[in-house]
């Protein structure tokens, strides 16, 4: 490998942005070639995907599916939807019981509709909503769209009853969820409003936090490159197509490569040499074998 390149897979600290994540690891690796794989807010912790030289370039394709656990805390409301921000009182809601809770999350299970929290880097106006929020902007007046989104599962792990009942869930959903306007949309539901007030992601796609790497202990590691996972590793549970060397070499130079006998059950998969070499990404359409992302060999 002529440079540093992979995957690397970090639990993120509370208090720093995930741009500030990829400035640790600019400094660390001394690369300036590093992105990062779906946004965490600063108040929340766990996974979040590092991509370090040509693997930035395949970012976009990393699998979006993912994991969390939450709390949700009902009674009160907030501008952010979570407590990071203007908190407002609220109503208590002592009566409220988990058997109530538990019916009201089934309805949030499956494909639904979610407006994305004012505090977002959503775009609109060509900028961001929290810096139209920032000026002073409210939800009304940006007129925000609902978007489809899935929620796989909802399952309690622990209710905390009083004032302001608090619930732990763990959250399968689909790429593009907001988990505090979850909460909000529930909290809204049941009638007595409700905000996030912790949240740590345990998966994202193939990454997940028991095999994470703490931020300071990977910074204060021997060697931090060799926490980075090859860029194939991120596609482990694509389909594998293979090519012969002629056939490697038309589609590296972005030629559709046609394959009669291939039996193709997913539109995207890896691609990779006879010999096992992972030469990147391919999507099918029909017959032929068209690239998507392509990693030519080092020159």
């Amino acid at each position: 490998m002529g440079s540093l390149e992979g995957f690397l897979n970090l639990d993120k600290p509370a208090g720093l942005t995930s741009h500030d994540c990829v400035a640790a690891v600019r400094r660390t690796l001394r690369t300036r070639q590093v992105g990062h794989g779906g946004t965490l807010d600063p108040a929340a912790t766990g996974v979040l995907p590092i991509a370090v030289g040509r693997a930035t370039r395949f970012l976009a394709f990393l699998p979006g599916d993912k994991v969390y656990r939450a709390t949700f805390r009902f009674g009160q409301r907030s501008n952010t939807d979570d407590t990071e921000g203007e908190v407002e009182l609220g109503s208590p809601c002592p009566q409220l019981s988990r058997e109530q809770v538990e019916e009201c999350l089934q309805k949030f299970v499956g494909e639904i509709w979610q407006v994305p929290p004012l505090y977002s880097a959503v775009k609109r106006q060509g900028k961001k909503l929290y810096e139209l929020a920032r000026a002073g902007a409210k939800a009304a007046e940006l007129g925000l769209e609902p978007r489809r989104v899935v929620i796989r599962q909802l399952q309690i792990l622990d209710w905390r009853p009083g004032e302001f009942p608090e619930v732990d869930l763990e959250i399968a959903c689909g790429p593009g969820t907001y988990i505090r306007a979850l909460a909000r949309d529930v909290g809204e539901k049941l009638g007595c409003g409700g905000l996030m007030s912790q949240l740590r992601r345990l998966q994202s796609g193939p990454f997940r936090l028991e095999e994470s790497w703490p931020l300071e202990g990977w910074q204060g590691s021997a060697n931090p490159a060799a926490a980075l996972l090859p860029i194939e590793w991120g596609f482990a549970g694509w389909e594998v197509v293979l090519l012969s060397p002629p056939e490697a070499r038309r589609w590296q130079q972005g030629q559709a490569i046609p394959l009669d006998s291939a039996q193709a059950t997913a539109k995207s998969v890896r691609v990779k040499s006879e010999q096992g070499t992972f030469l990147g990404l391919g999507q099918w359409q029909g017959r032929l074998l068209k690239p998507l992302r392509v990693l030519l060999p080092d020159p």
